[in-house]
């Protein structure tokens, strides 16, 4: 599912919530979806690359690595995010999709 998302599938939700499940009986840390960048060109037949930036809680950092994310409306997908720093309102994160 991921290879068919584009820059356009996140771009309505910018400022939404999506859960992002940590591990089992833990409990869900709320990200927002807070910018989408298109980063460069994409080949032919391929889509542009594009970055999704996310905003979480300070006080529950992650580190990079493969979660498995909820969002209301683009369901249950599995994202690699890198930890980007503190922007003044909460940690962020940046998931690339080439």
């Amino acid at each position: 599912m991921l290879e068919t998302l584009t820059d356009a599938s996140f771009s309505p939700h910018v400022g939404t919530s999506c859960r992002l499940l940590t591990a089992p009986g833990v409990s869900p840390i709320e990200l927002e979806i807070a910018a989408v960048e298109v980063v460069g060109q994409g080949r032919e037949g391929r889509r542009a690359p594009f970055s999704v930036l996310f905003r979480g809680p300070a006080a529950r950092p992650l580190p990079q690595g493969t979660y498995h994310v909820e969002h209301e409306r683009l369901g249950a997908l599995d994202i690699f995010i890198v930890p980007i720093g503190p922007d003044g309102a909460g940690l962020g994160y940046e998931a690339i999709f080439n």
